[in-house]
C-alpha cells in the first residue's frame, strides 16, 4: 500500500527533478529514495518516473499519484494544524527579514494565506535593510530569513524555496536591446543601479561582473518601483528578478534581457534556527510559501533541478 512517505517522495521527485536532489529534500541517502521508488513501481504495477540523463521526470501514472500526494499532503498539513491547536501549541511570533527584497511581490499573498492558517501567530516583517541578515537570528531579533543560502552556521535549518532567474533591465532605447543575452563586458562603462547592500550580496556583481575585472559605478535605491523607474529614465540599469519584472516588460516600460547565454541563476532559501524549525507554524509557513510560489510565479524552478541552457 502506499505510505505517507512515498507520496511525500513523489512531491520531492516532482518539485527536484532527480533523485539525488529528491533525496536531500527529504532527508534520505540516494539508495533509501531509491528503494521507496522502487516499491512504489512494485505497488502500482507500472512505472511511476522516467529517466533522462541525470533528471527524472513522472510518467501519467506518477502525475496521477501526484495529485493523490499533494492531495493526501494537503490534508496531513491541515491536521498537523489541528493537532498543534489541540496540544496548546499554535501562539507564538514569526519575525521575518528579508535579504532579497523583490520578495515583497509574492510574500503578501504567503503572509495572508498563512494568517489564514495560524491567525494564533503574529506574523510580522523586520524592516530595514541589513548588512548581515543571518546574525539576526542569533541576536533573537528575528525567526526566519529569507533569502540565499548562508554558507555554514551552527544551529542554523535551510529550506529551499526555489531558483530564479535575475534578468538584465534596460530602458526601452538602451544601445544593448537588440542582443539577446549579455556579456559580461556589454555591462563596461555602464550605472548599476541596485538596493543599498553591500556588492558581495549583488549576484550580478559577486558571480559575473567580479571575476571578469568590471567594476561600475552603482547607484541605489530602496523600492523596487523606484530601481524600474530610474532604469527606465536612462540613469542606469539594474539587475532583478525574473518574477518582479513581467508587468513592466508587457506594457514596455523597461526591458529584461538574460545574462549571459544560460542565464544568471539564484536560490532562494529560508533559514531559521533549529529551535523556531521545531515549531509547527514554522515549516507549515515554508510549505505554504513554496506551494503558492510554484502556483503563481513565472519562470521559476525547484532548487536542484538542472536549469536548461
Amino acid at each position: 500500500m502506499f505510505e505517507i512517505r512515498h507520496l511525500r517522495t513523489l512531491i520531492a521527485l516532482a518539485e527536484a527533478g532527480s533523485v539525488s536532489a529528491a533525496a536531500k529534500r527529504v532527508h534520505l541517502t540516494q539508495s533509501a529514495l531509491s528503494h521507496q521508488l522502487r516499491a512504489v513501481e512494485a505497488h502500482a504495477g507500472v512505472p511511476v518516473v522516467k529517466r533522462k540523463g541525470q533528471t527524472v521526470e513522472l510518467t501519467e501514472a506518477g502525475q496521477r499519484l501526484l495529485a493523490l500526494a499533494r492531495l493526501v499532503m494537503g490534508e496531513v498539513q491541515a491536521a498537523e494544524r489541528d493537532l498543534a491547536r489541540l496540544a496548546g501549541k499554535p501562539s507564538g511570533t514569526l519575525r521575518i527579514v528579508l535579504e532579497c527584497h523583490t520578495c515583497f511581490d509574492w510574500l503578501m499573498p504567503v503572509m495572508d494565506a498563512f494568517r489564514r492558517n495560524w491567525p494564533e501567530v503574529e506574523l510580522d516583517l523586520v524592516s530595514g535593510f541589513h548588512p548581515d541578515p543571518f546574525g539576526l537570528l542569533a541576536a533573537d531579533r528575528a525567526d526566519l530569513v529569507i533569502g540565499s543560502e548562508p554558507g555554514r552556521r551552527r544551529g542554523l535549518v535551510h529550506s529551499p524555496l526555489f531558483r530564479f532567474e535575475i534578468m538584465a533591465v534596460l530602458p526601452t532605447d538602451h544601445p544593448l536591446r537588440t542582443k539577446r543575452w549579455l556579456e559580461p563586458q556589454d555591462f563596461r562603462g555602464q550605472t548599476l543601479i541596485t538596493y543599498p547592500v553591500p556588492e558581495e550580496r549583488i549576484d550580478l556583481i559577486r558571480q559575473v561582473l567580479k571575476p571578469a575585472g568590471i567594476k561600475l559605478q552603482r547607484r541605489t535605491a530602496e523600492l523596487t518601483v523606484a530601481i524600474l523607474q530610474l532604469v527606465a529614465s536612462r540613469r542606469g540599469i539594474a539587475a532583478l528578478p525574473n518574477w518582479g519584472l513581467k508587468n513592466y516588460t508587457d506594457y514596455e516600460y523597461v526591458l529584461a534581457r538574460r545574462i549571459g547565454k544560460g542565464g544568471l541563476w539564484s536560490d532562494l532559501h529560508a533559514t531559521m534556527t533549529k529551535e523556531t524549525a521545531a515549531r509547527p507554524y514554522a515549516s507549515d509557513f515554508i510549505e505554504t510559501a513554496r506551494a503558492r510560489c510554484f502556483e503563481t510565479l513565472d519562470g521559476i524552478e525547484p532548487i536542484g533541478k538542472p536549469v536548461m541552457k
